[in-house]
C-alpha cells in the first residue's frame, strides 16, 4: 500500500481520508445497467484502490446496476477497514438501461437505505446522499427521512448530490450537510456551489470530475484532476474507471501533480 493517500487528505463525514476517491459508476453493464463485463477485473479495481493505493474513499450508489456495484463492494472490501469511507445514494429509480428517474418518497427512501445497509453489510452508512431532489415531493419530507434514519443510527452523515445554490440554501435549514457532489471538470469549470461549500468548511466532491475521459484530452489525467485539488482543500474528486491501469494511472497523475 502507498504510504501517502492520493492527493493529500481531507475530513469527509467525520474520517480523513484520501483527497483522490474512486467513484464506481462504470462498475456495471452498459448503460449503467446489470453486471460488468469482467466481474473480476471490477473487484480487482476495488481492491487495489483500497489496498494498493491507499484511497479510502469509495463513492457508490443504489442506482449503479441498479444494486450492482454495492454487492460487488461488499464482496471486494468486506470486512472494511477501520479508515475506509464508502457513500451510497438514495433517491434515483432505475426504470431501464440510461434511464434515472428521481424518487423522493419517504416510504421509497427509507426502503432505499435499508437495502443498502444489507448489500453493503453495514449497520450503519457512513455517509448517505440525496442523488437527486425530487421536484414532486418536498424538500423537507425528503431530507427529513433521511433525518429520521440518522437519527435510528442507520446513516451517520447526510450528503447532497446535483444541486444548486438555492437547493443548498434550503437544505442546510433542514439538515447538516456533510458534503456536496456536483459536476465540475475543466469542461464545465464553474459552479457557485464550490465557494459556498468553501465558506461553510464543507467538503466538494466532484462528480464526473474527468467528463467521462473528455477532459483528459490526449491521456493527459494530471492536468485536469490537479487543476481540481488546487480549487481548494476542501475538493475531493472521484474519478470512476474499470480498468486496473487506468486506476494506476490516474494515482501517478495526482502524485505527479503540484496543487496548493
Amino acid at each position: 500500500m502507498t504510504t501517502t493517500p492520493p492527493g493529500g487528505t481531507i475530513t469527509i463525514a467525520g474520517k480523513p481520508v484520501s483527497r483522490l476517491g474512486l467513484g464506481t459508476m462504470r462498475l456495471t453493464g452498459p448503460g449503467t445497467w446489470g453486471d460488468p463485463d469482467d466481474r473480476h477485473q471490477a473487484l480487482t479495481v476495488l481492491r487495489n484502490a483500497v489496498h494498493t493505493f491507499g484511497i479510502t474513499h469509495i463513492d457508490t450508489a443504489d442506482a449503479y446496476g441498479p444494486h450492482t456495484v454495492e454487492h460487488l463492494i461488499k464482496d471486494a472490501l468486506y470486512p472494511y477497514p477501520d479508515d475506509l469511507l464508502i457513500a451510497t445514494k438514495v433517491g434515483l429509480a432505475r426504470p431501464a438501461p440510461n434511464v434515472w428517474s428521481p424518487h423522493g418518497h419517504p416510504v421509497y427512501l427509507r426502503a432505499c437505505v435499508e437495502a443498502s445497509l444489507r448489500r453493503l453489510r453495514m449497520d450503519r452508512l457512513d455517509l448517505c446522499y440525496l442523488h437527486r431532489i425530487d421536484p414532486e415531493v418536498p424538500l423537507g419530507d425528503q431530507l427529513g427521512t433521511l433525518a429520521a434514519l440518522r437519527d435510528e443510527g442507520k446513516i451517520a452523515h447526510i450528503g447532497l448530490s446535483k444541486v444548486t445554490p438555492e437547493d443548498f440554501e434550503l437544505a442546510r435549514k433542514e439538515i447538516t450537510v456533510a458534503a456536496v457532489q456536483n459536476v465540475l471538470n475543466t469542461h464545465d469549470p464553474y459552479d457557485p456551489v464550490v465557494e459556498l461549500c468553501r465558506n461553510e468548511g464543507i467538503p466538494y466532491v466532484p462528480y464526473r470530475p474527468l467528463d467521462a475521459g473528455a477532459a483528459a484530452s490526449g491521456g493527459d489525467l494530471t492536468t485536469p484532476l490537479t487543476w481540481l485539488l488546487a480549487r481548494g482543500p476542501h475538493i475531493a474528486p472521484i474519478p470512476g474507471t474499470s480498468n486496473p491501469q487506468h486506476l494506476a494511472a490516474m494515482v501517478q497523475a495526482v502524485d505527479a501533480g503540484r496543487w496548493g
